[in-house]
């Protein structure tokens, strides 16, 4: 068992000091993932990885909300689930004083990331993400991880502890599926 993993059933227990533990151990993780899809931001950008992560961290670590933690991947997951509400909060927000809310087309390929998107991009394929995890829930699992995250699919898999081939079907679908409901939302409009 990971210090993480023991760290995060002490957190599960109720021990306040043990939130104050986890932060050094996945700090620099959180922030190298935050840091790398801010760099890729059009320039101008006032959201900063340190703010990404510690509004991650709070959501996860709320000693008030009991969580219960599997392990390093699950909290890892979760992180990346916390990760991508904070932008679609973002891009909600920006959408709406900014352009109207009104939609554009976005090409989905495997190598998009979530901070490459404009707002109304990361809306589109939040909702279509939505959708998708009533279709497959590992799929739209692995989408937020690649997306949100920038995991790589073996990666993802490691996280979820699923295999590797397992992994790539259902980022093949998941991918597919997407794609479609983001295409098919544009040619519907």
């Amino acid at each position: 068992m990971s210090d993480v993993t023991r760290i995060l059933i002490r957190i599960e227990a109720g021990d306040a000091s043990a939130a104050e533990d986890l932060l050094p151990l996945v700090y620099d993780e959180l922030r190298k993932l935050a840091a790398a899809k801010l760099a890729q931001e059009k320039p101008g950008q006032t959201l900063q990885a340190t703010a990404i992560v510690h509004e991650c961290y709070i959501r996860l670590v709320d000693v008030e909300l009991v969580r219960h933690w599997d392990s390093r991947g699950h909290f890892f997951a979760a992180a990346a689930e916390a990760m991508r509400r904070i932008l679609v909060e973002r891009a909600r927000l920006k959408s709406r004083a900014k352009h109207g809310g009104q939609h554009q087309r976005v090409e989905l390929s495997e190598a998009d990331i979530a901070v490459d998107s404009s707002p109304e991009e990361l809306l589109m394929v939040d909702e279509a993400i939505a959708r998708l995890t009533a279709d497959d829930p590992m799929g739209a699992e692995i989408v937020k991880l690649r997306y949100f995250a920038g995991f790589s699919v073996e990666e993802a898999a490691g996280l979820l502890k699923i295999s590797r081939a397992t992994a790539y079907r259902h980022w093949t679908y998941a991918r597919a599926w997407i794609r479609s409901e983001v295409l098919g939302d544009e040619a519907n409009r």
